[in-house]
């Protein structure tokens, strides 16, 4: 990837404050998504695209007792994968993703899953985020920094990074961040993203990190845990159904 402008020595600073908040947060971090080895965490990761953890978790039991490696899931019937699959949208594609996977690794690597960033691109489905999940979670290898989207909201939120783009923003944060703490950075990352700095009203009053992030983009309205009271009074020309639509 293009590397970026060296970043300034406040922003240094500011990243291992964050870093060390992180790590006095969460202590002990570990993947959400449930696996037993290398090639489960690779399909819960290609399922997980647009569909929540706890709902992979609840459908992959089912999966690896069908498909246990690489090479019975590369001979799965379509039709019969996509039904166990169904569950965690979009359920065509990835079928389609899983099974070119699954081939590639029998086909090229020997039914093992290869522990290269530029060989797990290379397989039908995975792009360079979940390669770098599979690498950090299970081998252990820092290739890169993975960008969801509550490391996308956080990382800027946090003032850690100013760009929109996953990519950009994984640029940004290797820059800052030392590669002894990728792997742990993003998981603390995610897991703060869930319980307390949400994206539509994030809980900033009760945050730990409150007093070192500039909480950019966020409005006073978002950050207060105060309920506000509903207003009596109807607009001329609005429609209660219609000020509810949420987008």
């Amino acid at each position: 990837m293009k590397q970026s402008t060296p970043p300034s020595n406040q922003a240094k600073t500011h990243a291992r404050r964050v870093i060390r908040a992180l790590q006095a947060a969460y202590p002990e971090v570990r993947c959400a998504l449930v696996h037993e080895n290398p090639y489960e965490l690779l399909v819960a990761t290609i399922l997980s695209a647009q569909c929540t953890d706890a709902r992979v978790n609840l459908t992959t039991p089912e999966l690896f007792r069908r498909y246990p490696d690489a090479a019975r899931l590369a001979s799965a019937r379509p039709e019969e994968l996509e039904e166990v699959i169904r569950s965690t949208g979009f359920f065509r594609a990835k079928a389609r993703n899983l099974l070119a996977m699954a081939s590639r690794v029998v086909e090229a690597h020997d039914g093992e899953i290869p522990r290269r960033l530029e060989d797990l691109v290379a397989l039908g489905g995975v792009g360079r985020k979940t390669a770098n999940v599979v690498l950090g979670t299970a081998f252990g290898i820092p290739s890169g920094v993975v960008v969801d989207t509550h490391v996308k909201r956080l990382a800027k939120r946090m003032g850690l990074t100013t760009r929109s783009t996953p990519e950009q923003i994984e640029i940004d944060l290797q820059a800052l961040v030392p590669k002894r703490e990728w792997i742990n950075l993003s998981h603390r990352l995610i897991q703060h993203g869930r319980l307390v700095c949400l994206a539509r009203r994030p809980r900033c009053e009760s945050c730990s990190l409150r007093p070192i992030c500039p909480m950019v983009g966020v409005t006073p309205a978002q950050s207060s845990t105060a309920t506000r009271p509903k207003s009596s009074i109807k607009k001329p020309g609005k429609t209660r159904s219609r000020s509810r639509i949420e987008t």
